[in-house]
Formats: C-alpha cells, sequence, structure tokens
C-alpha cells in the first residue's frame, strides 16, 4: 500500500490538534495556541492585558503563568499519548485527557508583558500515571522565566 500523501497527514494532525485544544477551554480564555512541527508541538501565549498580575512591574500574573505551563503539559502529554491512533486515522470521539495530580512551579524570573512560548517534555508515561516537565520562555529558549514539574493520573 502506497505511503498517504502529506496534505492528508498533516490535515489529520492538524485536525487532531485542534480537537484537542478545544477540549479544555480554559486555553481559549488564555488565548493560547500551538504550533505543531511533526510530533513536536510549542504553545504560544500572545500578550495580553488581562495577563498583568502586578501593574507597577508591570509582569504577568504567575497564576496564568502557571496555568499555561498546565495546559502546555496536558496537551504534550495527551497529544504524545494519542500519537499512533492520530497516525492510523482512528482517533476516537471521545477524548480523555490525563488529570493533574500534582503540580510544582518555580517562578526563575520576572514574566515580562510580552509573548511567551512553552515546551513540554513527557519525562514517563505509564498506564497509571506520567511525569511531564514543561518550560517557558520570552525572548530567549535559553533564559527560561519559569518551569514545572507535574505528575498526572492517565484516563
Amino acid at each position: 500500500m502506497p505511503p498517504e500523501p502529506v496534505e492528508v497527514v498533516k490535515s489529520r494532525r492538524e485536525a487532531a490538534l485542534a480537537r484537542l485544544v478545544a477540549s479544555v477551554p480554559y486555553i481559549g480564555f488564555l488565548g493560547a495556541r500551538f504550533d505543531r512541527r511533526g510530533d513536536e508541538l510549542t504553545a504560544h501565549l500572545p500578550f495580553s492585558p488581562m495577563l498583568i498580575g502586578n501593574p507597577q512591574l508591570p509582569a504577568l500574573h504567575g497564576g496564568a503563568t502557571a496555568a499555561f505551563l498546565e495546559v502546555t503539559a496536558i496537551i504534550e502529554l495527551a497529544w504524545t499519548n494519542l500519537w499512533e491512533d492520530i497516525e492510523a486515522g482512528r482517533l476516537s470521539d471521545e477524548i480523555a485527557l490525563p488529570k493533574t495530580v500534582t503540580f510544582t512551579v518555580d517562578y526563575l524570573r520576572t514574566g515580562l508583558p510580552r509573548d511567551a512560548y512553552a515546551r513540554a517534555r513527557v519525562n514517563r508515561s505509564g498506564r497509571r500515571f506520567a511525569s511531564v516537565h514543561v518550560e517557558a520562555w520570552q525572548d530567549n529558549r535559553a533564559r527560561p522565566f519559569v518551569a514545572a514539574t507535574a505528575h498526572f493520573l492517565m484516563p
């Protein structure tokens, strides 16, 4: 059987990512987006004045920053676990997302009033639990301003 045309594969992956993102309504509230390159995802949080926590500095709100990292970790973990189903074209109508068990945030420096980006790495994913590390940066990926470690209960 010949391989599928690249347009079909890209379309299937984009549709699966859109369904995953739509399954977490808070992502839309934050205004976050996800960029896909192959199997790698990068989350993008465009700057908005509603994200400012301390207008004196100004600095991004710690809760908004942590939420951005958490949704990045959830989407990456779900994406990784559903990859084989996505590639085979058998993604079910119901997408069960992992549930957060613990979430530890390390605020490394002040989040400036500008766009933020994040990438998550699944350290371990078993049948019941998973561990994910996520980092966010603004101007320079080598200088993250916040990082987090999360543990999830798998669906």
